[in-house]
């Protein structure tokens, strides 16, 4: 990623976007990251970006992620039954022939 320190950051934000696109951009004050600019993955919708950004959100995955390290948690075979769910056969790779 790239750093620009804030105070030095006289291109235009049209600039910059251009930039992310190759390589993200990394806004420093004093230092310290302040800001990102980041490329949009192809595909991404605005609800999936909006929530990934979300302060509130991050906090309940790691409320969750410390949870599960604490407490364990419920395998997908457990869910399964739990839900009705018949667990899908995996097929086998062919044997190529020689």
């Amino acid at each position: 990623m790239r750093t620009v320190e804030l105070e030095q950051a006289t291109a235009s934000l049209a600039d910059y976007t251009r930039r992310a696109r190759k390589e993200g951009v990394v806004v420093t004050l004093r230092g310290k990251p302040l800001a990102t600019l980041t490329a949009v993955p192809k595909g991404a919708d605005w609800e999936s970006l909006a929530v990934a950004a979300s302060p509130k959100f991050l906090e309940i995955m790691e409320r969750s992620k410390a949870a599960h390290r604490e407490q364990g948690g419920v395998s997908p075979d457990e869910m399964r039954s739990h839900f009705g769910i018949k667990r899908k056969k995996v097929r086998k790779p062919r044997r190529s022939a020689r």
